[in-house]
């Protein structure tokens, strides 16, 4: 019998080293200092055997136990996705949390799929969609933030053609503008600046078109639309001999309105706190790491989902993901301006940032009576 054991491991070895070249392959550089942690490899003589009191919901792996976020893939790849960074740096592993990607959700269906427990949370919505899903009486909570915009940085940009005569608000008075939805961000970003700059009835002012973000500068290319809203950073355009910046969120809220949070229901976050708070820590490291790091970040994107890196715009990350009180009421004003939301929501209904093990104050206390 331990001939036997001897050869299964010698067998087991040699199919390792077999794998190594392969999986080199896939590895993200590590000129970060912070290489991906080595897989402990055990015999089946070895294994730890799984407790009997694993929950729903969790799993054991190389004696230990794990819990798995059924989660989106994005369904917009313009932009870098965290949830895989935080897999490839290991920060889920540090924390006990696997991830399950269920396929892309339309964006109308996020919050929808997070209430039926379809997934358990989002791939980093815009706050004014949580905001009036809480003010209808949904039971979610904000507990990381995920983006934030800065002057280099920032969420949202307005282009025109570089030889278009639209230079200010008042331009865009009677013209067509494109965007990637009629809601969220893209619904409201050009409203503001509008509104900001003295025009009083911005609604009416100009016609918004719904095209999809991936053709939407083929769109203002043909004269389809005068101006676009696009997830894009000015250094995107500025060697751009086609288009120009007309204004970025940057330029309405400084850096207040490109917040978007990852959210949980409530029920879920009363009954797994431990998850919440393991889910928390990873998006902290991972947004101080991408920060840090926005090539490589851009990099995991690209490469796990076979697209094209240049079509990946950089973004500027939350530090420590903690959600600032500034971008969740910059956001409700709004709504409360248009109307979406008619009633005071208090922001304790809104956010948190007590399960963040980088928030250095008591934090808005969540209401998860559930």
């Amino acid at each position: 019998m331990r001939h036997l054991y001897k050869f299964i491991f010698r067998i087991s070895l040699a199919v390792i080293a077999s794998l190594v070249p392969a999986c080199g392959d896939s590895q993200v550089s590590t000129d970060h200092n912070r290489p991906k942690k080595a897989v402990s490899v055990t015999s089946a003589a070895q294994e730890v055997p799984a407790p009997s009191d694993l929950q729903p919901g969790e799993v054991w792996e190389d004696g230990r136990r794990y819990f798995v976020l059924n989660v989106p893939n994005s369904a917009d790849l313009t932009s870098p996705e965290i949830l895989m960074a935080a897999e490839e740096m290991g920060f889920f592993d540090e924390n006990g949390i696997k991830v399950n990607y269920v396929g892309a959700v339309p964006s109308t269906q996020t919050i929808p799929s997070v209430l039926k427990d379809l997934i358990h949370t989002n791939s980093g919505g815009h706050v004014n969609t949580t905001i009036s899903a809480i003010a209808a009486g949904a039971g979610i909570l904000a507990v990381a933030q995920k983006t934030e915009s800065s002057q280099r940085v920032p969420h949202m940009v307005a282009i025109v053609k570089i030889d278009s005569p639209i230079k200010t608000a008042h331009d865009l008075i009677g013209k067509k503008i494109g965007s990637p939805s009629a809601q969220g961000c893209s619904g409201y970003f050009h409203l503001a600046y509008m509104l900001k700059h003295g025009i009083e009835d911005p609604k009416n002012a100009a016609d918004l078109l719904v095209i999809k973000e991936a053709v939407i500068e083929q769109a203002l290319r043909q004269g389809d639309v005068d101006a676009a809203l696009m997830h894009k950073t000015p250094e995107y355009f500025e060697n751009n001999r086609e288009f120009r910046v007309l204004f970025s969120d940057y330029d309405i809220w400084e850096n207040r309105g490109g917040g978007t949070p990852f959210f949980f229901r409530l029920d879920f976050i009363k009954s797994r706190p431990d998850v919440i708070r393991g889910f928390t820590a990873a998006m902290a490291e991972t947004a101080n790491w991408a920060n840090a790091h926005p090539r490589e970040n851009r990099e995991i994107t690209a490469r796990r989902t076979k697209a094209d890196l240049n079509s990946i715009t950089e973004r500027y990350y939350a530090p420590d993901a903690i959600i600032k009180e500034e971008s969740v009421t910059v956001w409700l004003d709004v709504l409360k301006q248009f109307k979406e939301v008619t009633r005071d929501v208090p922001l304790d209904q809104i956010y948190t940032n007590e399960f963040n093990p980088y928030n250095k104050s008591q934090g808005l206390q969540p209401e998860v009576s559930g």
